[in-house]
């Protein structure tokens, strides 16, 4: 999909606004984004009449909000289809405000000639910092420390210690799809703290190696694949049979990119020693799923990118894709 200059102006007469005009801009779910009424939206402003919903929105309440709104800023809510091909004419642009777009139909979009922006790179630093989070955190059982506590119990006081504690100095970190940008971040890190970095990669790199060969050498593996059709539950019960009763997974990346019933028998069974699980396949997950109760796992709902810097960081770059869009050069387009 190639828009110039002229076709974008183009489109917004035809949405119904004059030359010069500014746009109007409906933020569907801005409680997913601002829930803590801290950010500053004022760049946006700038550039767009902007209106905003608090809650999450079915694909219906999303029809009744971009009503009159020639732009449409989601943030992980599904637009299917179904929805986009009511839009009113007014529409032109759907901004993702964040890096994945998976949750939004292309292909309806393109028919509809309508522009779809993302914000890549946004997070990259907290997602990162919150993978050697996870790694820290596992290397001293803190978790399980304060868990025992909390219970009374104040073993690991009066007696030796009674959970794993180990260096992290000459432990090997291994990062499926490791060379992309947040990859890159982690292994920077993990070098600094002494760490040996695998990788898997498309391309040639000096630290890339089979992924059979990462799985069954890594002491913790993390998750920095996209969630493709190829990727889509990479981590089963056969890929963790391959790794070591020792290791931790991690997973910042995608719910999907794990079998998380097949990842809940194994943590259950001891076949690894935990996982960190930022996302979910389900988020939340269910209400009675083990992954909440189980001793080895530390469960976090999706906050990688929920850092107050993070996200006015990212609101900025929704500003500035909005401020391109209006000056008809778009930036950040997502190919359709």
């Amino acid at each position: 999909q190639f828009w110039g200059h002229s076709q974008i102006l183009l489109g917004a007469v035809r949405g119904g606004r004059s030359r010069g005009a500014m746009p109007k801009a409906v933020l569907v779910n801005a409680g997913r984004l601002d829930f803590d009424r801290g950010l500053n939206l004022s760049k946006l402003e700038s550039v767009a009449e902007l209106a905003r919903f608090e809650p999450d929105a079915t694909p219906e309440e999303i029809l009744e909000r971009v009503q009159g709104a020639e732009i449409v800023i989601t943030k992980e809510i599904p637009v299917p289809g179904s929805i986009i091909e009511k839009f009113p004419d007014s529409v032109r642009l759907i901004q993702e405000a964040g890096t994945g777009f998976n949750n939004i139909d292309l292909e309806a979009a393109k028919k509809r000639g309508i522009v779809v922006c993302n914000c890549p790179a946004y997070s990259s630093d907290a997602v990162a910092h919150l993978v050697i989070t996870f790694v820290l955190n596992f290397s001293s059982s803190l978790v399980p420390q304060m868990r025992m506590l909390q219970q009374g119990n104040r073993e690991n006081f009066t007696k030796s210690m009674q959970v794993p504690h180990f260096e992290l100095t000459g432990k090997t970190i291994g990062l499926i799809g490791g060379s992309g940008d947040i990859g890159s971040k982690v292994a920077a890190v993990a070098e600094t703290l002494g760490m040996r970095v695998i990788i898997t990669s498309r391309s040639p790199k000096p630290n890339a190696v089979p992924l059979d060969e990462l799985l069954s050498t890594s002491d913790f593996v993390s998750l920095h694949c996209p969630l493709n059709a190829e990727t889509k539950h990479i981590i089963n019960r056969e890929s963790l049979a391959k790794m070591k009763r020792t290791a931790f997974l991690i997973n910042t990346g995608r719910g999907g990119l794990v079998n998380e019933a097949e990842l809940i028998e194994v943590l259950k069974s001891g076949g690894i020693a935990g996982a960190g699980l930022d996302v979910q396949e389900r988020e939340p997950p269910d209400a009675d799923s083990p992954l909440y109760t189980l001793e080895n796992v530390i469960l976090t709902p999706h906050i990688g990118w929920k850092r107050l810097e993070t996200r006015q960081r990212l609101m900025d770059i929704v500003a500035d894709n909005v401020g391109a869009y209006v000056a008809g050069a778009p930036v950040n387009m997502v190919p359709c």
